[in-house]
């Protein structure tokens, strides 16, 4: 979809649909819906005074024209509470209005910056959030299934004063690149495993990396089992695809030599291994490598912005799946950082990966860390899928993160990770095992991962149950979110300062 700033009157421009809006609980129309509702003879306030619209977030009502305006159609969407107006709200309001127009087959239409003027939002900031809630509203996964609509080609953001097209120009920019990388993690998270295997991963990398000038870097079996990685090879040797440790950096800073790492797991399909899962929802776990993908996608946006940090993504990547040569209960591994590990459960298989990438971007010197992962089902149980459970060795480290994902809508919620704790992972026979009882596992398994970063500030979200949705509300469509993309795309941009 391309996406155009004009400077002109909302209700003259020529389009399938205009959009313009209301907040919940106003009587009269005001501003650019006064002069549309003007035009076409009260029909906005005809809406409102017999309760046909009331202003709810992401109510979207149609007033067709009748030629009245040179626009078909006009869309009022329902902004909500006035005071409950932030930025992932005007997201929402873009996806949900959007998709109701691709549905009358819009293929042009028109909106004015909702949240600006007496919403009190900053221009540049809710055109990106526009352009973000636009592009990821309309997202779909079509590689295997022509979509029954034609997409919306053109969208163009009405303004009333030349002086701010720049910067709303710039929130259209920076909107976009934030929404495409996104759509790249969801993509790769909805592609089937039999095409997304780690060998396709570590390509998508490479074509970014071509593409952008970033650094790449790719181990392969070889390379790993020179450098020790006994974990992550454990639990590659049950397939026959070969598994890949995938390094992509980007360099913002000639100055530093530091950089911050971001790990993501890269499961490209988890059947639980000899520790099988049920056949019931097996097949969604094709997106267990959703944490690997976001990492890929945040870098790839993030050389495009040019913040003034340096970013080192390390994405291990493997299937888990059950064969003759496939890892068992009751053996015992040995991470890269010399840690032996019993396993208990072949299917706590993420934490192995993670335990040779941490271990891995500690020796290369990456600091601060972050990893994302769909790690545990005991997050999910725990905060459901409206939040991601994050966890830290640094507080500090751990506000930024929590302070980037508010701003771009991304819900994390602090989790404990009490010493005591601990005791679960111990073993008779290894430093460590791979998981401890059933209680209170999402902890647990991030207290495992703690064993492996040394005292490098670091933190852990694990997205098991916000990497993919069942519905369609605002501009998260069914299928893999992207979750996390624009969490680590914002930290970077905050700690460039």
């Amino acid at each position: 979809m391309e996406v155009k700033v004009v400077t002109g009157d909302i209700s003259q421009i020529d389009a399938d649909a205009i959009v313009v809006n209301l907040f919940q609980g106003v009587e009269q129309v005001s501003g650019a819906s006064a002069a549309v509702d003007e035009a076409l003879g009260g029909a906005i306030s005809s809406l409102i005074s017999k309760g046909e619209f009331k202003g709810k977030f992401g109510e979207v009502s149609i007033v067709h024209t009748l030629g009245k305006l040179p626009a078909r159609m006009v869309a009022v969407a329902g902004l909500g509470k006035q005071q409950d107006l932030n930025l992932d709200r005007i997201r929402g309001v873009a996806g949900e209005f959007c998709r109701s127009l691709r549905k009358l087959n819009c293929h042009r239409i028109a909106t004015i910056l909702h949240g600006a003027g007496v919403g009190g939002v900053e221009p540049g900031a809710c055109a990106e959030a526009i352009v973000e809630g636009a592009v990821l509203g309309l997202y779909s996964f079509s590689r295997y299934k022509k979509p029954d609509y034609e997409d919306i080609r053109e969208m163009v953001i009405v303004v009333r004063e030349q002086s701010t097209i720049r910067v709303v120009e710039r929130g259209v920019h920076e909107g976009r690149i934030m929404a495409e990388a996104t759509c790249l993690a969801r993509d790769m998270a909805n592609e089937p495993a039999n095409y997304m295997t780690p060998s396709r991963m570590a390509d998508i990398a490479k074509e970014i990396a071509d593409k952008h000038g970033l650094e790449l870097n790719i181990l392969n079996s070889e390379d790993m089992e020179a450098m020790g990685m006994g974990a992550l090879l454990g639990v590659a040797r049950g397939s026959s695809e070969p598994p890949k440790l995938i390094t992509l950096g980007y360099k913002g800073d000639e100055r530093s030599e530091k950089a911050v790492g971001f790990v993501g797991k890269g499961i490209t399909f988890d059947s639980g291994g000899i520790s099988i899962k049920p056949s019931e929802g097996m097949g969604e776990m094709k997106d267990d490598m959703a944490g690997g993908a976001a990492g890929i996608a945040a870098l790839s946006a993030i050389v495009q912005l040019k913040p003034k940090v340096n970013v080192t993504a390390v994405i291990p990547a493997t299937e888990n799946l059950p064969s003759g040569t496939a890892l068992k209960p009751g053996d015992i591994l040995k991470a890269m950082n010399g840690k032996t590990i019993e396993v208990i459960n072949t299917d706590a298989e993420g934490r192995l990966v993670l335990a040779d990438a941490l271990s891995y971007a500690v020796k290369q010197g990456l600091s601060p860390l972050v990893d994302l992962a769909t790690l545990t089902g005991a997050c999910r149980v725990a905060l459901g899928n409206g939040y991601s459970g994050a966890f830290t060795n640094n507080q500090e480290l751990l506000n930024e993160v929590m302070k980037a994902a508010d701003r771009c809508g991304e819900k994390l919620w602090q989790m404990p990770m009490p010493e005591e704790y601990k005791e679960q992972n111990k073993s008779e026979i290894a430093d460590i095992k791979n998981t401890g009882n059933r209680y209170a596992g999402a902890i647990t398994a991030a207290l495992f991962l703690s064993e492996f970063v040394d005292n490098t500030p670091w933190v852990h979200i694990d997205i098991a149950g916000t990497s993919l949705s069942s519905k369609e509300t605002g501009y998260v469509v069914k299928g893999a979110t992207g979750v996390g993309v624009r969490t680590l795309v914002e930290l970077a941009l905050s700690l460039a300062g």
